[in-house]
């Protein structure tokens, strides 16, 4: 049996504007290869015919050489499967619906009118957040379909699922939910579960077919701000996904809500954990308490755990999977419930595991020394977990899980761009509500208040829309996770997003899409984008990044205002330690005539060291504006060398 694999094969820019011209040439290409017009049928999956030219199809590794050294491809590349990268979390940046009304919000008519479109791995219509109640019709400029699929049919689209392509939920409630009332996961959280952008519509593809419709570059040359997930590989350095310029990268931050959960020991001291324990008829008193080490399966399999609360220690770098499988073990032991200790990776356990609770190493070690005193006669109770919000919780921060920087495809673009809410998020799961963690949970939250800024600013490009979002009291806030360390650019871009801020911000870092071509990317950051002959810090982006300054390195922006007419702006200057910083002119004066105005940065490396990258920003600030861009400069020797620090 031959053996095929799925291939993406990209063909650059399209050159006919009819699909079916551009469909025929993918089946005359590949049938070139396989020999016959049916074959070439019977292999393809999809035809990209719209953004861009190309297609999927299930290949031999020896057919995709072939087709990679054919005229007019420009890459073949196996697919791989991507990774999946709320109540609270909307006021929390202060899109408040009430109380006092986000002015950002109603501004922009809650979003009425604007299209977001979600790739995510589908969803649930039947959901009260796609409820199509006081919606008015379907934009008339809106081309797409509602294509059917399994248990998904045309009448499943409405006024706000307004077409479907290979049917999120929980992502796309986010970004677009309507308002639910009460919603809440056993009266944890309870709360208005909407979306960023309540009144804006949803479009549904599956990661394939969605490029073929936003794809990187073809989007952003159309006007439309592409929003992607940073990932969730953090805290380790370079693990940042999506890293290329034209897009917004998006990391997760904490809110200010928390889910404490107290534990009494059977000689009445009682400690306090964060947990999703949601009540439990046997443990609504004392209960026996076991040790059950890293609790796998060869440790659980003894008759002690029956019936009883257990105590595991799978170390306090687990990962989600690593206590899942803990808290499945524990399930099939017979235990009721599972203790155990972790370091803050703000990753609480799923309603699934309702019974578990997550505790410091330090209150796990009582509770350890507790269990070796009284052995046999150890107890515990445990007390459903309490909702607590507000301005008692140290918020937001940097989620431990999600992936930093430096870009290791282009060093020169700081990435990611910004942070948003994903942590416990609360949002629409199938038919009902749930708690998910992640970068894709912060992601919805800024193509919400992308989709309101398009409300207000029609005619704003994407790199304009890219700059205003950003909040520079996240500095003093700590990274978050085991590196203890006070977060940096790197961990949240230029700052925590800002929604009245962005609709406000001042001046704007505007960019031609055109000068992105610089890139030529196969498939954006899919596949793979050769690197710029010009110096991609050169690119007009509101951060600046050095990866290699050895002695002195100038760099151009231009800014333009969109604040009132009569503005003048003064230079803030905070240099990378170890840098010395000149910005000439250190003034910029608007008026009628002058809407634009163009800097230098001059950053000159003033300490030989190998391999540190250090942070600083450039601030313009007039009366009401405070324009803060970061900027991370990296000192070097000599190159090539791997980093030291």
């Amino acid at each position: 049996m031959v053996f095929t694999q799925l291939y993406i094969v990209y063909m650059g820019e399209k050159h006919h504007e009819d699909p079916e011209v551009v469909t025929s040439l993918h089946h005359d290409t590949l049938a070139s290869i396989l020999g016959s017009k049916e074959e070439a049928l019977g292999s393809i999956i999809y035809s990209y015919k719209h953004g861009f030219s190309g297609f999927a199809a299930m290949l031999t590794d020896s057919q995709a050489k072939k087709l990679a050294g054919m005229t007019g491809v420009l890459s073949v590349r196996l697919s791989r499967t991507l990774q999946l990268s709320t109540t609270r979390s909307w006021d929390f940046l202060g899109l408040s619906y009430n109380n006092p009304p986000s002015q950002l919000l109603h501004k922009a008519r809650l979003g009425d009118g604007v299209i977001i479109g979600v790739v995510d791995s589908g969803i649930w219509p039947e959901s009260k957040s796609f409820d199509d109640s006081g919606y008015g019709p379907v934009p008339a400029r809106w081309k797409g379909t509602c294509k059917t699929g399994k248990e998904f049919n045309a009448s499943h689209c409405n006024r706000k699922i307004i077409g479907a392509r290979c049917h999120g939920t929980h992502v796309a409630s986010t970004a677009a939910g309507s308002y639910v009332r009460n919603v809440s996961v056993g009266g944890m959280a309870v709360g208005w579960a909407r979306g960023g952008a309540p009144k804006g519509t949803a479009s549904y593809a599956s990661v394939l077919a969605a490029i073929d419709d936003a794809i990187h570059d073809g989007a952003v040359l159309k006007g439309i701000t592409v929003v992607y997930s940073a990932g969730n590989d953090g805290p380790f350095p370079q693990t940042v996904e999506n890293t290329s310029p034209w897009v917004i990268t998006v990391a997760a931050s904490t809110m200010d809500r928390s889910f404490p959960t107290a534990i009494t020991l059977g000689d009445n001291v009682t400690l306090v954990g964060q947990a999703t324990y949601l009540g439990n008829a046997n443990l609504s008193g004392f209960t026996g308490i076991t040790y059950g080490d890293s609790c796998d399966n060869e440790t659980l399999k003894g008759t002690e755990y029956r019936r009883t609360v257990v105590l595991c220690n799978p170390g306090l770098r687990a990962s989600r999977d690593q206590i899942s499988f803990a808290a499945q073990n524990v399930r099939k032991a017979g235990g009721l419930g599972l203790i155990f200790p972790q370091y803050t990776t703000n990753i609480l356990p799923q309603p699934t595991i309702s019974r578990s609770s997550w505790w410091t190493g330090l209150l796990f070690q009582q509770v350890a020394e507790y269990l070796q005193t009284f052995r046999d006669s150890a107890k515990v109770k445990l007390s459903p977990t309490r909702t607590v919000e507000g301005k008692g919780i140290l918020a937001p921060r940097v989620a431990a899980f999600s992936s930093r920087g430096p870009n290791k495809v282009f060093p020169g673009i700081l990435k990611p761009d910004i942070a948003a809410p994903g942590v416990s998020i609360l949002a629409a799961v199938r038919d009902s509500y749930g708690f998910m963690d992640g970068t894709s949970m912060a992601t919805p939250h800024v193509s919400g208040i992308v989709a309101l800024l398009k409300s207000l600013y029609p005619t704003w490009s994407p790199a304009a829309i890219k700059i205003g979002h950003s909040d520079d009291r996240w500095r003093a806030d700590s990274g978050g996770g085991h590196t203890r360390k006070l977060a940096d650019p790197f961990d949240y871009g230029s700052g925590h997003i800002n929604p009245e801020k962005a609709a406000d911000p001042g001046l704007i870092y505007d960019i031609n899409p055109k000068d992105f071509n610089e890139f030529k990317c196969s498939l954006g950051s899919l596949l793979v984008c050769e690197t710029p002959q010009l110096p991609v810090y050169d690119l007009n982006l509101p951060s600046i990044s050095i990866p290699d300054l050895k002695t002195k390195v100038t760099v151009s922006r231009t800014v333009t205002n969109v604040g009132p007419a009569d503005s003048t702006y003064v230079a803030i200057v905070e240099p990378p330690p170890g840098v010395q910083m000149e910005v000439r002119p250190s003034k910029l004066v608007f008026d009628e005539r002058t809407k634009t105005q163009k800097f230098t940065v001059t950053l000159t490396s003033v300490r030989m060291i190998q391999g540190v990258y250090t942070f600083g920003s450039l601030t313009w600030k007039d009366d009401t504006h405070t324009v803060r861009i970061p900027i991370a400069v990296r000192n070097v020797i000599k190159d090539f060398y791997a980093d030291v620090a």
